[in-house]
């Protein structure tokens, strides 16, 4: 049987945006101070990541009361919601304490990330599931039989390829091919964020402090479209492309806001 690769080429636009990306942060690293010594910047860029990212799935917290959430200040809130936060910011406090190349870490931080939310925490959904604009089923995930398969397939391809093809694509192919599968009942685009910023911290640790959730959340029209485009084409080169422009994006305004920081002192 043929190893899993999952549809994709890699494009002229993906190896140049992947050239930006690895100088950005060869300048980020040469001209400031790690993140590590910038524990309120880190907080807040980690505040920033959890906010909206919930958001994106419709946390209706404000960016304020996600950090008096996490400050363990009272919220007034759904208890659904100020659980999402909690949840959430104990599975980011891990990144970097995980394996992002292990099913099993997978599950254990989906039980962290759904804990109290849904009754199959922690393990790969059995029943069916779909996306629907309002009342228009926009796209059915794989059956649930075949979800255990398609997720080892997955992360086979992912072991295999981390040293071959450069992790900003490798992150970006799992992150489609995540929320694709749709693996548990819910929680996915939670986790396949939360993933991607995972495999780009084994690739730089600055990437643990950056918000990229943000930036996806400012785009999330652009976001889901590139998902849906890469559907229609059975490849995941438009939402690569996406999110490649969108790690470029974030590192440059994390960059300007620092030097805007140090001009300020």
């Amino acid at each position: 049987m043929d190893k899993y690769v999952p549809p994709f080429d890699v494009t002229e636009q993906m190896l140049n945006l992947v050239a930006l990306i690895a100088e950005k942060v060869g300048q980020f690293r040469a001209n400031y101070e790690d993140l590590e010594s910038r524990p309120k910047l880190r907080r807040n860029n980690r505040i920033r990541s959890i906010y909206s990212s919930l958001a994106i799935e419709a946390n209706a917290l404000s960016l304020k009361e996600v950090a008096a959430v996490i400050n363990g200040k009272l919220v007034l809130g759904s208890q659904k919601a100020i659980r999402e936060v909690q949840n959430a910011y104990q599975a980011y406090e891990l990144l970097g304490n995980f394996n992002p190349y292990s099913i099993q870490d997978l599950k254990k931080i989906h039980n962290i990330m759904t804990k109290f939310l849904i009754d199959e925490s922690g393990n790969f959904r059995r029943g069916e599931e779909g996306v629907f604009d309002e009342d228009k089923c926009i796209f059915i995930a794989p059956p649930a039989k075949l979800v255990p398969q398609l997720m080892e397939d997955l992360f086979n391809w992912l072991n295999q390829s981390k040293d071959k093809l450069h992790l900003l694509i490798v992150s970006s192919i799992f992150h489609y091919k995540f929320v694709f599968i749709h693996p548990f009942s819910d929680g996915n685009g939670r986790m396949a964020r939360l993933w991607q910023t995972a495999l780009l911290t084994e690739w730089r640790q600055l990437f643990q402090y950056l918000p990229l959730e943000n930036q996806i959340q400012k785009f999330q029209n652009e976001y889901y479209t590139a998902i849906s485009q890469s559907h229609k084409t059975g490849k995941s080169n438009i939402f690569v492309e996406f999110m490649l422009k969108k790690i470029y994006e974030i590192l440059s305004e994390i960059e300007d806001s620092l030097k805007s920081e140090n001009k300020a002192k």
